[in-house]
């Protein structure tokens, strides 16, 4: 049987996704329907050029990771290409193979310098494999230097990190976010092959000079990027308009004067799991990178009847490729707006100090450093001890908690009443009892000191918001 028989045999075979008949529930569908779409091992056909890297889908990439250490520990350049790995992993690749170079800078002209690309080159052939990603943002004088060498498709940090945003987008909003962010990428490695593909002015047309006068026109990457810019345009637009839905959801909680609290942190520290033992959420849950990207929003009141709103967010990583903090500017801005934020961090992870300072480098980019904190160290089941120790000592506003267990959840519903905005107005009422809804909203949103029911109507003294003592003004005593 030719290679080509093989290989169509290979194209026509079907892959019926998995049922779990036992989750029905929506997030269940949700979470099957992902894993049922990762790539299968074993379907690989060799390689012949970089072309086919490029535009073969759904199959199994075989990648060999690369990494230049620049500063730092060789822990924690460990640590940058372990977490490589599980990002490559994510995207649906299987890691044959990785080398990490000592350097004082990258090279300006293959990341690695001559003789690395050398034995890189060697290993991609030793191993098979069809890809090679490189933990950092590479130039595209750099990727493309690399891809003529190896023979094999390159991608940096960036552009990973973007496909895996890509893969795991659901919502309108989040989608045009990341097509966003990847059209921003792409504007500055356009390739083309310059003035053979240009348009041609001749005759008259070439500003009347004839002979001599003839010239390349607008090339075909400037049509490329033109074309681009005009789709960015649009993404924005769309943007801003899917945007105020969430602006006047955010307006209402205002005028109510509902406090918020916002979930961020480093992807896979458990944020959703957090969420979800918090209010019920139901949202997905995967121990994987970026796994949910679209914020979600639940209502939910302290153990003295406040009510406020929990909200959880994306996920932040090393190195958050600036494409994707701008697309995202409206969902991060949640942060910025937050009366409170619960930072969530790994306990079980090799370098959680370095989780916090990722994390706190985008709240500045962000403008919420100044935003009220709460540390809280999760995955208390699988962490260890002297780490948790260590880490306490240095964030002294932390709670240890285990989502999965609920170790620690009611110490952080303390410090969470304790820490919520209290209102700014204290007010003395008497209440006629048909006016009940004013006390529902003063149980709502206000802070209710002391109440009792006398014959002239409800005696009330709180702490009420400035809107809603203007609205109580005519029952002060």
């Amino acid at each position: 049987m030719s290679r080509a028989d093989i290989d169509r045999e290979v194209t026509e075979v079907s892959v019926e996704p998995v049922r779990e008949d036992s989750r029905p529930e929506e997030i269940g569908q949700e979470l099957a329907e992902r894993q049922s779409l990762r790539r299968v091992a074993g379907l690989r056909t060799e390689l012949e050029d970089i072309t086919e890297v490029e535009y073969r889908q759904l199959r199994l990439e075989r990648v060999v990771l690369v990494g230049v250490w620049t500063e730092g520990s060789a822990e924690d350049a460990e640590n940058s290409l372990a977490e490589l790995k599980l990002l490559a992993e994510t995207a649906g690749s299987e890691v044959l193979d990785a080398m990490i170079q000592r350097r004082s800078r990258p090279d300006p002209a293959t990341y690695i310098g001559s003789g690395k690309v050398a034995e890189l080159h060697e290993i991609v052939e030793a191993t098979g494999a069809d890809t090679v990603i490189c933990d950092g943002e590479l130039a595209p004088s750099q990727l493309r230097n690399l891809e003529d060498r190896v023979k094999v498709k390159v991608v940096d940090r960036v552009a990973l990190i973007l496909d895996i945003f890509a893969q795991h987008a659901k919502s309108a909003e989040g989608k045009a976010q990341v097509e966003l962010a990847q059209l921003q990428y792409q504007t500055q490695r356009l390739r083309g092959w310059g003035g053979n593909l240009s348009r041609q002015a001749g005759g008259r047309a070439a500003g009347g000079e004839g002979i001599g006068g003839r010239g390349p026109g607008e090339t075909k990457l400037e049509t490329d990027r033109r074309r681009i810019q005009a789709k960015m345009a649009k993404l924005r637009r769309e943007l801003a308009h899917l945007s105020t839905t969430r602006d006047t959801k955010k307006a209402n909680r205002r005028r109510h004067e509902v406090p918020s609290v916002t979930i961020a942190g480093y992807t896979n520290a458990g944020k959703s799991s957090l969420l979800n033992r918090l209010t019920g959420a139901g949202v997905l849950v995967e121990d994987a990178l970026f796994a949910t990207l679209d914020p979600t929003t639940r209502r939910t009141e302290t153990s003295d009847g406040r009510v406020y709103t929990l909200s959880d967010t994306v996920g932040f990583v090393r190195h958050l490729p600036h494409q994707l903090v701008e697309a995202f500017r409206s969902t991060l801005e949640e942060v910025g707006d937050a009366d409170l934020v619960l930072h969530v961090v790994d306990g079980s992870h090799p370098d959680p100090e370095g989780q916090l300072a990722a994390v706190r480098e985008v709240f500045a980019d962000i403008e919420a450093i100044d935003v009220p904190e709460i540390v809280v160290v999760n995955k208390a089941d699988e962490a260890d001890p002297v780490a948790l120790a260590r880490l306490l000592t240095r964030e002294p506003h932390a709670v240890v908690v285990s989502a999965r267990t609920g170790e620690g959840i009611d110490e952080l519903l303390g410090a969470i009443e304790a820490d919520l905005p209290r209102p700014a107005v204290q007010v003395t009422l008497v209440l006629p009892y048909e006016r009940g809804d004013l006390l529902n909203q003063i149980h709502t949103s206000g802070d209710i000191e002391t109440i009792t029911h006398e014959a002239d109507g409800t005696h009330v003294v709180a702490r009420v918001g400035e809107q809603l003592a203007h609205e109580l003004a005519d029952y002060t005593v």
